[in-house]
């Protein structure tokens, strides 16, 4: 059996030698369904690696109150000004389980140092901030008590701006200038890399009294108007019940009797939306990728047909030498499984370097699933043997006499 096995084999790998140029176009299609399939896939699983890194950058055991209901979240880029400073203070008073709480408002503005300029983010924040979203200080201090009383022009800056403006000069005790106002340098932040399309190396951090009183102005009859809140909780398994807990205050507060004005977002959540979306392209855009398999496998079958057709004759001279129907079926069988398999373990081959290059030249990392080579492999094999078969039965059901007067 294994020798007869062995002879079809041959046979099947002979027959595909002799018409290299249309072995070779029947292959391209499984060969770029593999690719694809492997590339794509692993380009998903390396976007939501990616998310779950710059939601791991946030800080762990925050949550994130946002001004705004969920429905003005979802419709509009500007979002209403509904949370204020004192609702921070009241959830650092009143919510237990509270690490640290930190109130800030965000904006964007020219930044400039001796005739060089930058546009930046600018954050108003308080001291626990560095604590609440594990920022790391690099030198110098970080803004204290008394710059909020005194409403100080001090700033403390990420490491691109130091990296581009400062270069040789050493940054703390120099002045800069953020929205034509001067600030005195007394700290620059550690790199932290972007989060959620930020990059936070490109950032002055600034008293946030400061910039509600001097660079952003109050309008809120209300108190001092934040950008968001971020709550750090003490352990993982109360941020649940931290979270009802501001919901409940933040209610009080406001007097909200119908929709909430805010929102509360932990870092869980964000980062189960962003799988959620990430998860739904990868099957996507695998599922159009496997298109082209399905696609390689007709190719195979018309082509396996128009091969029955020219090898009429010596299907014929075959059969009547004595080979069975089962002899001929599996021959043809053989040859379609070897086109698809060939195709497979290119298409493999090409999908694993685009991987590689991904990860060479974008922040994606990739990572190569062995079981999604075995699938695509596996499938790109079934796919041979499926297309192949009625091309194969048609083969073998050839009257050898018809075959024969055929030539």
């Amino acid at each position: 059996m294994g020798l007869h096995v062995l002879e079809h084999l041959q046979m099947a790998i002979a027959t595909l030698r002799t018409n290299k140029m249309r072995s070779g176009l029947t292959m391209l299609g499984i060969i770029i369904g593999n690719a694809s399939v492997i590339a794509m896939v692993g380009l998903g699983q390396g976007a939501q690696k990616l998310a779950a890194e710059e939601f791991e950058s946030l800080g762990s055991n925050v949550l994130f109150i946002i001004p705004g209901s969920r429905a003005a979240q979802r419709t509009t880029i500007d979002l209403p000004k509904t949370l204020v400073w004192e609702d921070a203070k009241a959830i650092a008073e009143q919510v237990p389980n509270v690490a640290g709480v930190a109130p800030q408002i965000n904006g964007r503005g020219n930044v400039r140092f001796r005739g060089v300029n930058k546009e930046s983010l600018i954050v108003g924040v308080t001291p626990e901030f560095p604590d609440v979203r594990e920022f790391i200080l690099g030198r110098g201090r970080f803004v204290v008590e008394d710059d909020l009383k005194r409403n100080k022009r001090i700033a403390v800056v990420g490491s691109e701006i130091v990296e581009e403006m400062f270069q040789n000069v050493d940054p703390v005790g120099q002045k800069i200038r953020v929205r034509n106002i001067s600030f005195d340098i007394v700290g620059v932040m550690e790199e932290k890399g972007a989060s959620l399309g930020t990059n936070l190396d490109n950032a002055v951090y600034i008293p946030l009294t400061t910039m509600a009183n001097q660079v952003v102005g109050r309008t809120s009859p209300f108190g001092t108007e934040v950008t968001f809140i971020s709550v750090s909780g003490e352990r993982e398994d109360r941020v649940r019940a931290m979270t009802f807990q501001i919901e409940n205050l933040l209610r009080l507060r406001h007097q909200i009797v119908d929709e909430d004005d805010f929102s509360v977002q932990s870092q869980q959540d964000l980062l189960a939306v962003a799988n959620t979306i990430t998860g739904a392209l990868t099957t996507m855009l695998a599922a159009i990728a496997g298109i082209s398999l399905l696609v390689g496998g007709i190719g195979i079958m018309n082509i396996m047909l128009v091969s029955v057709t020219e090898r009429t004759s010596e299907i014929g001279l075959r059969k009547a030498l004595g080979a069975t129907q089962e002899d001929v079926l599996f021959q043809f069988l053989i040859e379609s499984v070897i086109l698809a398999a060939i195709g497979g373990a290119f298409g493999t081959s090409l999908g694993l370097g685009g991987i590689i290059l991904t990860n060479t030249f974008t922040p994606l990392a990739a990572p190569i699933s062995a079981n999604t080579i075995l699938i695509a492999v596996g499938v790109s094999g079934g796919i041979g043997l499926f297309f192949g078969v009625f091309p194969a039965r048609q083969a073998a059901r050839l009257d050898p006499i018809v075959a024969l007067r055929s030539e």
